[in-house]
Protein backbone atom coordinates (compact mmCIF):
# COMPACT_ATOMS: atom_id res chain seq x y z
CA UNK A 1 0.00 0.00 0.00
CA UNK A 2 1.30 3.43 -0.97
CA UNK A 3 2.19 5.89 1.82
CA UNK A 4 -0.47 8.62 2.28
CA UNK A 5 0.35 12.19 1.33
CA UNK A 6 -0.54 13.52 4.78
CA UNK A 7 0.63 12.49 8.24
CA UNK A 8 -1.81 10.58 10.46
CA UNK A 9 -1.27 11.19 14.18
CA UNK A 10 -1.15 8.49 16.84
CA UNK A 11 -4.19 10.16 18.43
CA UNK A 12 -6.19 9.77 15.22
CA UNK A 13 -5.18 6.11 14.92
CA UNK A 14 -6.23 5.43 18.52
CA UNK A 15 -9.57 7.17 18.10
CA UNK A 16 -10.20 5.24 14.86
CA UNK A 17 -9.41 1.92 16.53
CA UNK A 18 -11.61 2.83 19.48
CA UNK A 19 -14.60 4.36 17.70
CA UNK A 20 -14.65 2.63 14.32
CA UNK A 21 -13.13 -0.76 15.07
CA UNK A 22 -14.59 -1.11 18.58
CA UNK A 23 -11.29 -1.72 20.37
CA UNK A 24 -11.35 -0.88 24.08
CA UNK A 25 -8.20 1.27 24.19
CA UNK A 26 -8.49 1.96 27.92
CA UNK A 27 -8.96 -1.77 28.53
CA UNK A 28 -5.74 -2.46 26.63
CA UNK A 29 -4.00 0.26 28.66
CA UNK A 30 -5.16 -1.39 31.93
CA UNK A 31 -4.05 -4.83 30.68
CA UNK A 32 -0.58 -3.53 29.84
CA UNK A 33 -0.36 -1.69 33.17
CA UNK A 34 -1.15 -4.86 35.10
CA UNK A 35 1.36 -6.84 33.04
CA UNK A 36 4.27 -4.55 34.02
CA UNK A 37 3.23 -3.69 37.62
CA UNK A 38 5.62 -6.09 39.34
CA UNK A 39 8.58 -5.04 37.18
CA UNK A 40 7.86 -1.34 37.87
CA UNK A 41 7.67 -2.02 41.63
CA UNK A 42 11.07 -3.71 41.47
CA UNK A 43 12.60 -0.78 39.55
CA UNK A 44 13.19 -2.76 36.35
CA UNK A 45 13.80 -1.08 33.00
CA UNK A 46 11.92 -3.78 31.14
CA UNK A 47 10.59 -7.30 31.16
CA UNK A 48 10.06 -10.17 28.78
CA UNK A 49 6.66 -11.83 28.74
CA UNK A 50 5.11 -14.24 26.23
CA UNK A 51 7.84 -13.56 23.68
CA UNK A 52 7.62 -9.76 23.88
CA UNK A 53 9.94 -7.19 25.44
CA UNK A 54 8.24 -4.42 27.43
CA UNK A 55 10.54 -1.39 27.85
CA UNK A 56 10.02 0.89 30.84
CA UNK A 57 11.23 4.45 31.38
CA UNK A 58 13.19 5.27 34.57
CA UNK A 59 9.94 6.71 35.95
CA UNK A 60 8.12 3.42 35.35
CA UNK A 61 6.09 4.27 32.25
CA UNK A 62 5.72 1.58 29.60
CA UNK A 63 7.22 3.20 26.50
CA UNK A 64 7.33 0.43 23.88
CA UNK A 65 6.71 -3.26 23.19
CA UNK A 66 8.41 -5.41 20.56
CA UNK A 67 8.98 -9.09 19.76
CA UNK A 68 11.75 -10.61 21.84
CA UNK A 69 13.89 -11.87 18.98
CA UNK A 70 13.41 -9.08 16.48
CA UNK A 71 16.29 -6.65 16.11
CA UNK A 72 15.96 -3.22 17.65
CA UNK A 73 15.40 -0.99 14.58
CA UNK A 74 17.43 1.83 16.15
CA UNK A 75 20.47 -0.41 16.47
CA UNK A 76 20.22 -2.06 13.06
CA UNK A 77 20.03 1.35 11.34
CA UNK A 78 23.12 2.62 13.14
CA UNK A 79 25.05 -0.54 12.26
CA UNK A 80 23.97 -0.19 8.65
CA UNK A 81 25.08 3.44 8.55
CA UNK A 82 28.47 2.61 10.07
CA UNK A 83 29.08 -0.19 7.57
CA UNK A 84 28.21 2.11 4.66
CA UNK A 85 30.85 4.67 5.69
Amino acid sequence: MKKPLHRVTDHAVLRYLERCKGIDVEGVRRELGHKVEDAVRKGATGLISEGYVFRLSPGGSLVTVYRQHSPDPRRSNSRKRRSEQ
